[in-house]
């Protein structure tokens, strides 16, 4: 869906979009379609690119903030993929979600728990938009992505160098998708709620901020953790929210723009989907090499941030 089509939904225009945002275009998922099953074919592609059988994965970590499973899509995907040998859960940090994904799974195959692991990152808040609303409904997609992370064999290098994490709720009102329930009453015994969501509330100069300041920290922490410095990485990739936090970010880093990996104008902001299918391009392209060293950072609701810094391959 190109900025020119929402022309005919909300007052806007593509300049207005494209220069305060960066993003030219967005993909929608239509009635017929379900997360999950994206996230099932996300995994199959990454499963294939590393040639990795399914049955050899034994933990699948699955970010979303939006399942179309309340109760965790992961073991559905892990079924459908044929991953039968897998734990499988879902990880809720919003657009930090697939970088939190990482980070964890991570820890898992450092200390030895699991040997394979499946991190994705899926989103589909086109659901979630209040579509009359031009300052938010514009910027999201929807989308999913996958990587496999293997366990570092004995005397072999991890790719996993330094990472850090960081959140503060005390940032959740400039961000949400909260509870709206409608009232039921039962009887003359009590009142419940029937379960509703509010459409995503964004404060976006709140947000700008926050993105422009913290963004910027936690990659210089991850990097220090890494004892490495801006100038040491290859590639920056960060969540694919603006063109103009990328921008300020990497300014701040002292990172040249060519250095910035983005696929924002072409799918938007897909939340826990938009680092994995920046990197997912880039890899394909072959843009991104085996050896490469390229810093992560996501960021969004909760308020949440983190960052990590891999040796790709």
């Amino acid at each position: 869906v190109s900025n020119a089509d929402l022309e005919k939904v909300v007052d806007t225009s593509d300049e207005w979009i494209a220069k305060r945002t960066g993003i030219s275009a967005r993909h929608l998922l239509t009635p017929s379609d379900q997360m999950c099953e994206l996230s099932a074919s996300a995994a199959r592609s990454a499963l294939e690119m590393a040639g990795v059988a399914a049955e050899e994965v034994d933990l699948i970590i699955h970010a979303t903030s939006s399942p179309d499973d309340l109760f965790g899509d992961a073991p559905y995907v892990a079924r459908e993929i044929g991953a039968t040998n897998a734990v499988a859960f879902d990880l809720t940090a919003a657009c930090s979600g697939f970088l939190f994904g990482v980070n964890t799974a991570s820890q898992f195959l450092h200390n030895g728990a699991y040997k394979t692991a499946i991190v994705l990152g899926a989103d589909g808040l086109s659901r979630w938009v209040d579509w009359e609303d031009r300052n938010t409904c514009v910027l999201f997609g929807d989308g999913a992505g996958a990587v496999v992370m293997k366990a570092a064999t004995e005397g072999e290098e991890s790719g996993m160098l330094g990472f850090e994490m960081h959140s503060n709720g005390a940032g959740r009102e400039d961000l949400n998708l909260g509870y709206a329930g409608t009232d039921k009453e039962l009887a003359t015994i009590t009142k419940v709620t029937n379960g509703e969501y509010a459409p995503i509330a964004m404060n976006g100069k709140e947000v700008y901020k926050f993105a422009t300041g913290r963004v910027p920290e936690v990659l210089k922490e991850a990097l220090e953790n890494a004892g490495m410095e801006a100038d040491d990485i290859d590639w920056l990739l960060m969540h694919q929210a603006n063109i103009r936090i990328m921008e300020t970010v990497a300014k701040k880093l002292g990172v040249p723009m060519d250095k910035v990996i983005t696929n924002l104008a072409e799918y938007g902001n897909t939340s826990a989907g938009s680092i994995p299918l920046a990197l997912d391009e880039a890899v394909r392209s072959g843009k991104v090499k085996p050896g490469d060293i390229v810093a992560v950072a996501g960021f969004g609701a909760g308020l949440s941030w983190g960052a990590c810094v891999i040796k790709w391959g």
